[in-house]
């Protein structure tokens, strides 16, 4: 095969596994920013426990990254520029909403970066628009799952514990609640590191390394390996802005939060749909807090959250198209 390809092919595994751990350590508040803010564990342990279970969660379906790959874009007009011009649109769009402590969605930001880049490369009619309103979709319903879930949640343990001292019933929920982040850490791996296995299959399928869609072994392998390394690197603005500054939380809120999280987050693994682990713990954490009236809520914190979910997509598109522009001329060379 010829050198220049391959050293494409390079670069754009590189900056697939890069992603990926920037996605560990810009969500790495999903799973334990609640955990922390109650002190239900340590931020060293709490760390620790995320970055194991964000990597044996990578590890029990392919669903997602087969959409990521296949539901978004047709792979035969895909080529390693397109692909490499996409993360770093994602890229872009991860460390500046991480700079400015946003919890936006890294699963977006690379979903937008692929379809600009192929915008900027193919024009649109590469794009498989089913796939793509599903996840416009999923934009939409999870949050609001979660939201619902997580106040209902809140609400019945409310109702059931009602004649308990809250200090004991605090108590009991900080142990509770080492349970459902680990859960959360769990289902946060099983969706997000997904994203990049199905970048870089779709790398080796529009390179010729495999005949059909299929995840090779060892990409899911490093995939899971390099996320659990961003999360154990931790993404304290992120966590801050979500654990402490969006809702005051009480350990039985937490677990009300990550529990609800990891059901839905699941639930879309299960359906192959490659939803927003950080719209998902959001909303939920809004619903714990809603479920203690409007007041508990920093709405000038949640607004700034609103305006990067409604932002992610089209933010990184224009960068993945930008990088498409920027990168092609001076690619196509090597």
């Amino acid at each position: 095969m010829p050198e220049a390809p391959v050293l494409l092919l390079g670069m754009v595994i590189f900056a697939a596994l890069a992603f990926d751990f920037i996605n560990g350590f810009h969500d790495t508040a999903n799973a334990i920013a609640t955990c922390i803010s109650t002190r239900a564990l340590s931020v060293r342990n709490a760390i620790l426990m995320a970055a194991g279970l964000n990597f044996v969660g990578a590890l029990v379906s392919t669903h997602v990254a087969t959409t990521i790959g296949k539901g978004i874009v047709d792979p035969q007009h895909v080529t390693q520029i397109i692909v490499l011009s996409a993360l770093a649109g994602a890229i872009f769009w991860d460390l500046l909403t991480w700079h400015f402590g946003i919890p936006a969605s890294s699963s977006h930001a690379i979903i937008g970066g692929l379809i600009g880049s192929v915008v900027a490369a193919r024009g649109v009619h590469p794009l498989q628009w089913g796939g793509i309103s599903k996840i416009l979709a999923a934009i939409v319903v999870s949050p609001v799952t979660g939201t619902l879930v997580a106040f209902l949640m809140m609400v019945a343990i409310f109702w059931i514990f009602r004649n308990f001292h809250p200090s004991p019933l605090n108590r009991a929920f900080r142990h509770l609640q080492i349970s459902s982040a680990a859960f959360m850490a769990f289902s946060h791996g099983s969706n997000d590191a997904q994203k990049s296995m199905g970048v870089i299959t779709l790398a080796l399928f529009s390179f010729g390394s495999i005949a059909t869609f299929h995840i090779p072994v060892w990409v899911i392998l490093s995939c899971a390996a390099a996320m659990a390394a961003g999360t154990a690197m931790g993404g304290w603005r992120i966590i801050k802005t979500v654990g402490t500054d969006f809702v005051e939380l009480q350990p039985v809120h937490g677990f009300c939060a990550e529990t609800s999280s990891s059901i839905v987050i699941l639930t879309a693994t299960a359906m192959g749909i490659p939803i927003s682990t950080t719209h998902v713990i959001t909303s939920a954490i809004l619903g714990v807090g809603l479920s203690q009236g409007r007041r508990k809520v920093n709405w000038t914190v949640g607004i700034r959250i609103v305006w990067a979910w409604v932002l992610t997509i089209p933010a990184s598109a224009a960068a993945g198209y930008f990088f498409f522009r920027v990168l092609s001329p001076f690619l196509v060379r090597l």
